[in-house]
């Protein structure tokens, strides 16, 4: 059985452990590879690095470690998903009816494509992927999608599509600050959708679904 590689689904840390959980469960057979955020274990350091000021390097790595620790973790507990530790791996499993997730650290240390940064985290990451991989890129999180500002401030308000570059204007998303750029930098688009709900999720990625009847980003990278 052969499954192309169709969509990269980064799956958002602040969706650990359950809803993570089953939208990697609902993933099978779809085209999928999961990129998973680091979590609560890679909020943990940002604090630390917030009072004691590691080098950017080292948050940077620590951080992408996180998302190991947590794609592991997941895999544990979805039977049709396997890790993949290279793009070679992500073929091959795919190919053979899994569900790829990503192992990212060792494959990003040979690649090395980013400044080490807090701007650059696990969407960013996903953007890389679906580059190399030719794919649509959804970004999983715990809101609807991007919004004016804060979702629970007064006044904000929520944005069903928006270009890229307009993006680079924002100071604070649901997405991080280096994923803009990346859309510009590869020409692509991406969509963000909220987790809680997988069945949105699947909606995006079922070509046979023309009508949303739920919120959702789309963000114009071309």
């Amino acid at each position: 059985m052969i499954i192309i590689i169709k969509q990269v689904v980064k799956i958002g840390g602040s969706l650990f452990p359950d809803h993570a959980i089953e939208l990697a469960e609902k993933l099978k057979g779809t085209g999928s590879v999961v990129v998973l955020g680091g979590g609560e274990f890679a909020n943990l350091i940002r604090r630390y690095d917030e009072e004691i000021k590691f080098s950017e390097e080292t948050n940077h790595w620590t951080a992408i470690d996180c998302m190991d620790i947590i794609a592991k973790l997941v895999n544990d507990k979805v039977e049709s998903a396997e890790l993949a530790y290279t793009i070679e791996d992500v073929n091959r499993l795919s190919e053979e009816g899994f569900t790829p997730i990503f192992v990212v650290s060792e494959f990003l240390r040979k690649e090395d494509p980013f400044e080490c940064s807090w701007d650059v985290t696990s969407d960013s990451i996903a953007a890389y992927v679906a580059h190399l991989l030719n794919a649509k890129l959804l970004i999983v999180t715990n809101v609807n999608g991007i919004y004016t500002q804060e979702p629970k401030e007064s006044g904000s308000t929520f944005i069903s599509k928006i270009d890229a570059t307009t993006l680079l204007t924002f100071q604070e998303s649901s997405i991080d600050v280096m994923l803009p750029s990346l859309l510009l930098k590869f020409g692509s688009d991406c969509y963000v959708v909220n987790g809680k709900f997988p069945e949105r999720v699947m909606s995006l990625i079922d070509d046979n679904v023309n009508e949303y009847n739920f919120d959702y980003t789309q963000i114009i990278g071309e």
